[in-house]
């Protein structure tokens, strides 16, 4: 459904007598699940967009990795926070730009900016300590310790902050948020288990993967098994066609993968990790003998370590996922223009700190930006794998190698991956402790009363249910009582779930270390 910028607040009398039930808000970008009277002073997308600024949760993110510590060898990076105010303005740009061709083209606008903000702003919220690294953690921990069978995922512990664990003056829990808001935040928009026939009707969208023997697995997804009926009901309010994105979901996302894609690059340039010589060596692997990568088998590829292969090996797999788009002349232009313009222009020549030094690397990331911004463009529901908002071919394919180059030199690092090894400890030292300390019959009173609250909040929700989901009442007490760790351990900052693993660990010197927080 399109939405305005302009729509009208409901009425004060409106809300105050509104129902909730989810038949009383098909079509209404702007219904809420609670009444909500702050919507009589402002209009209600605005006031989405305060309330997550201004969340604690938001306020967290400056001290959560992105990808890696938030200073490697005394060079800034970004944190998730700063990630997120960038993806929020390069959001923007890109809707008021689809807004823009629209009313050229005689029509009005095809998606509210200030949904878009919001969703920016909030799609991050459920990122644990540690980055990525903290996700897949916790999501092991989760299913294999804990017995949650809908395990850990960032993307669904957002939409949790903000429809459930968060909290607001008005409402009995969550930010009590728009409709639209809350579709708008789901940038997968479905639980862990999905129906097959839904599936097989529209075919697989991104996050969902057919395996080798027939069967769908769900990779990403927005919403756990408790908070599902509310994404539900958000996705009526917008009339949202199954397993799609919103449109101001798919501009969110899209400005997701740009910022990673530009701003990654820039964090490791300037900290001396993208070393010119592999990734020149890699890039002139492929290029120099592009038809003779084509012509060798996949067994042969997938185990060659000469330079040249892991674009090989991208190439090939772009292909096989996304088959609607890959194009193998749009990856030959894509490859060419990042070993011009990265690898050959701006890595030949280290970051040495100076004003010189700064303005190359500013026009770098402004130029691929602009770009990637200006060829946003709509897109029919015909492709499963493609929202309603997508890049051009010539842009997704330039997005892609650049995300390689972060991945195949950064991420595989050695060195990171030490690092990470630790961090995963930290992690599940917490989890393990904290499931020990609830156990304790005679010390559990002691437990931080947060972490008792977030157990009795998921112990509520269960119990409303619908009755074919609604586990027994000793289930529903275990299933609890993890959710409540998961979701207590995931809303550390880095340096809060080092000291809580060292405190509970009997380091003295930790003692104080988290303060009221606990």
């Amino acid at each position: 459904m399109t939405l305005h910028d302009e729509t009208p607040p409901p009425a004060a009398d409106a809300l105050a007598t509104a129902p909730t039930h989810p038949d009383t808000v098909v079509g209404n970008p702007a219904s809420r699940v609670h009444p909500d009277r702050d919507d009589a002073r402002a209009d209600p997308w605005s006031i989405d967009l305060e309330r997550i600024q201004f969340s604690p949760y938001f306020s967290r993110l400056s001290a959560v990795t992105q990808v890696v510590s938030p200073s490697i060898g005394g060079a800034p990076v970004h944190n998730r926070l700063t990630h997120t105010l960038k993806v929020s303005a390069i959001a923007r740009v890109v809707a008021l730009q689809l807004n823009t061709r629209s009313r050229r083209a005689g029509e009005g606008d095809v998606c509210n900016a200030t949904v878009v903000e919001a969703a920016a702003y909030a799609h991050d919220l459920g990122h644990p300590p540690f980055g990525h690294l903290g996700e897949s953690t916790l999501d092991r921990l989760a299913r294999t310790e804990l017995g949650l069978a809908d395990g850990f995922e960032g993307n669904a512990q957002t939409y949790r902050i903000l429809t459930a664990l968060d909290v607001v003056e008005n409402a009995p829990r969550g930010l009590n948020l728009t409709a639209a808001v809350r579709s708008a935040s789901a940038k997968y928009p479905w639980a862990p288990t999905v129906d097959a026939a839904d599936i097989e009707r529209i075919g697989p969208p991104r996050g969902i993967r057919r395996s080798s023997d027939g069967a769908y697995r769900v990779h990403k997804y927005s919403a756990y098994d408790l908070d599902l009926d509310d994404l539900v009901e958000a996705r009526r309010g917008v009339d949202a066609e199954p397993l799609r994105q919103s449109i101001e979901g798919a501009v969110m996302d899209l400005a997701d993968d740009i910022a990673y894609s530009v701003h990654d690059v820039d964090d490791f340039y300037r900290a001396g990790i993208l070393d010119h010589a592999p990734i020149a060596a890699e890039f002139r692997g492929w290029l120099d003998d592009v038809l003779e990568w084509r012509s060798r088998d996949d067994t042969e590829v997938r185990a060659e370590l000469a330079p040249g292969a892991g674009l090989e090996r991208l190439r090939r797999k772009m292909r096989r996922d996304d088959p609607w788009i890959a194009d193998d002349e749009a990856f030959l232009a894509a490859v060419s223009d990042v070993d011009a313009e990265m690898v050959t222009d701006l890595l030949a020549r280290p970051f040495d700190g100076s004003l010189t030094a700064e303005r190359r690397l500013a026009s770098f990331t402004d130029r691929w930006i602009r770009r990637f911004q200006e060829s946003a463009q709509l897109r029919p529901l015909d492709t499963p794998r493609a929202g309603p908002v997508v890049l051009s071919p010539w842009a997704w394919h330039h997005v892609e190698v650049l995300k390689f180059v972060h991945k195949r030199f950064v991420l595989s690092r050695p060195d990171l991956a030490i690092q990470q090894r630790g961090m995963s400890r930290i992690l599940a030292r917490s989890v393990r402790a904290l499931g020990e300390w609830l156990d304790d019959d005679l010390d559990r009173a002691r437990t931080p009363r947060r972490l008792r609250e977030l157990i009795a909040l998921a112990h509520e929700q269960y119990a409303q249910l619908p009755a074919d989901r609604r586990p027994s009442d000793a289930d529903a007490e275990t299933l609890a009582r993890s959710r409540g760790i998961v979701d207590y351990v995931a809303s550390l900052t880095d340096s809060q779930a080092f000291a809580l693993s060292e405190a509970i660990s009997g380091r003295a010197d930790r003692l104080w270390a988290l303060g009221q927080r606990l």
